[in-house]
């Protein structure tokens, strides 16, 4: 990619980043407030994780868990998204890094701005990927699948295509 392509599109990704997060915060309001970078430790026990429907800038069917931080606000967070079998999430980009590794499941991850399901690579549990800020990529859960998201807020995610983005 050029300089000047480059410039370009983190021009876009920000001016789409600030759009979203107005949206944002209350998607990931809870009645108990995740672990705080501030605080000394966090320890959670596997069967103690909880999720609850959402967020909104997904499709219907994920499930979330905020275990650290804050998604909607500045400085890191992680949390953990359950996908049921078949579930897929269509070319989008975020404006800060998205690391992730499989917790279960298998995670089918490509790139680009199409979906093209045989483009993808199969992650099992322990796998792990990283995209930089702008990077197009797609996803296909195989079997209830769940993700762990490791970021910096405030957190967003930008459709390639308006009519994918399940907020309009």
């Amino acid at each position: 990619m050029t300089p000047t392509r480059y410039v370009k599109l983190a021009r876009d990704v920000t001016s789409a980043a600030t759009a979203v997060m107005l949206l944002v915060p209350a998607a990931f309001a809870q009645d108990s407030a995740p672990a705080q970078p501030q605080d000394d430790h966090v320890l959670i026990e596997s069967e103690a994780f909880t999720y609850e429907p959402g967020p909104p800038s997904l499709a219907e069917g994920a499930e979330y868990s905020v275990l650290y931080g804050d998604p909607s606000g500045e400085g890191v967070f992680a949390m953990r998204l359950k996908l049921p079998d078949g579930y897929h999430i269509a070319p989008h980009f975020h404006g800060q890094p998205e690391i992730v590794t499989v917790i279960s499941g298998t995670f089918r991850i490509g790139s680009g701005e199409e979906a093209d399901p045989k483009a993808t690579t199969a992650l099992e549990p322990g796998g792990f990927f990283a995209y930089p800020p702008g990077s197009a990529h797609y996803a296909y859960a195989e079997g209830e699948t769940v993700v762990q998201l490791n970021s910096t807020g405030p957190w967003t995610i930008t459709y390639v295509k308006d009519e994918d983005d399940p907020r309009s």
